[in-house]
C-alpha cells in the first residue's frame, strides 16, 4: 500500500547516467495483474532503465487484504502466481491476514505453488504487529522458506520498534522492512549497537528504500539517511519504487543523489536483491 504522496523537485537529466546499470525493483504494486505490469514496464522502458527483476504485490490502494475475507485473499494470491508464470523476471508476493484461522494453511498452500515472499501491512490490513498471531505466522513463513516483506513506513507510533521485536522473536525468518521506517528511519541505527551483543541479532533483516529515499535525497536529513544506510549495512539495502505512487526513474534519481560510492549504489540497485532472491 503506498504511503502519503511526497512532493519534490527531481533533478533533470540524472536518470540518463543510470540507464546502463541493471535494476531490481523490490516493491511494485500490480493490483490489476497483467494490465498493471505492462503499464509499469512501459514506464520503465520510457526511462531507458535496464530492468532485470521485480517483486510484485497484488494488494494496495483500493485493493485491500482484510481479515475475514480468505476467499478474496486466495483469489489475489492465485492471480499473482498465474501472472508470474508468464514473466520469469517477476517474483510474486502473496498475502494472508494474521487474524484469519486459515492464514497458516493458505501460507502453506502458496508456498507449495512457488511463492517465496509474504507481504504484510499492519496499517492497511488493520492488525497489530505485536499480536501473538503475527509472530506465529512469520515463524511459519520462515519454516516454509518465505521472506516476509513488512510495511515499515512509520505510519503508527512504535512501528519500527514492534517490527524489531518481532524479528528478534523469529530469528529463522528473513524480513524486508519497506520504506526503512519512513521518517523514523533513525531508529534503525540501533542495529549498529545490537550487533555488538552476542547472539542477540539474527542476520535476517533487509530494508527497501521505497518512498523514503525520494524525501531524503537533497534534503537536510540526507546525511543522516546515508549514515543510517551504512549502519544497517549496505549489503542489506534494496531498491524499491512503490510503483505506481513513485516511478522507478524518480527513485533511481533520488538514489543517485545520495553520497554513496558507485559500488554501494550497485549493490542497492541490483546486487543485494539478486543474492536475496537467488537470481
Amino acid at each position: 500500500m503506498p504511503i502519503l504522496a511526497i512532493v519534490s523537485s527531481p533533478r533533470t537529466g540524472a536518470i540518463s547516467d543510470l540507464s546502463p546499470t541493471p535494476v531490481f525493483d523490490c516493491h511494485v504494486h500490480l493490483p490489476d495483474g497483467e494490465t498493471s505490469l505492462q503499464a509499469y514496464r512501459a514506464d520503465v522502458a520510457s526511462s531507458g532503465i535496464e530492468l532485470i527483476g521485480l517483486c510484485g504485490l497484488w494488494f494496495g490502494g483500493p485493493h485491500q487484504a482484510l481479515a475475514g475475507e480468505p476467499a478474496q485473499l486466495r483469489t489475489g494470491n492465485d492471480g499473482m502466481i498465474t501472472l508470474a508464470a508468464g514473466h520469469p523476471d517477476l517474483v510474486p508476493a502473496a498475502t494472508v491476514h494474521p487474524y484469519d484461522a486459515s492464514a497458516t494453511d493458505e501460507l502453506t498452500r502458496v508456498a507449495g505453488r512457488g511463492i517465496t515472499v509474504l507481504k504484510l501491512h499492519p496499517h492497511t490490513q488493520r492488525f497489530d504487529a505485536a499480536d501473538p498471531r503475527v509472530l506465529t505466522l512469520v515463524r511459519a513463513a520462515g519454516e516454509l522458506g518465505l521472506t516476509v516483506l513488512f510495511d515499515n513506513a512509520g505510519i503508527l507510533p512504535g512501528d519500527s520498534e514492534r517490527l524489531f521485536n518481532l524479528a528478534l522473536q523469529a530469528p529463522k525468518t528473513i524480513f524486508i522492512f519497506a520504506h526503512l521506517g519512513g521518517l523514523n528511519f533513525r531508529f534503525w541505527n540501533v542495529l549498529a549497537l545490537a550487533r555488538t551483543a552476542d547472539d542477540l541479532l539474527p542476520d535476517t533483516l533487509y530494508f527497501d528504500l521505497s518512498a523514503t529515499v525520494v524525501l531524503a535525497a537533497g534534503s537536510p536529513i540526507e546525511a543522516e539517511f546515508v549514515w543510517t544506510l551504512r549502519n544497517v549495512g549496505i549489503d542489506r539495502v534494496l531498491l524499491g519504487s512503490d510503483h505506481p505512487q513513485f516511478t522507478l526513474a524518480r527513485t533511481l534519481e533520488a538514489l543517485d543523489r545520495l553520497d554513496l560510492t558507485a559500488e554501494e549504489k550497485s549493490r542497492i540497485r541490483h546486487g543485494n536483491a539478486r543474492r536475496l532472491f537467488g537470481r
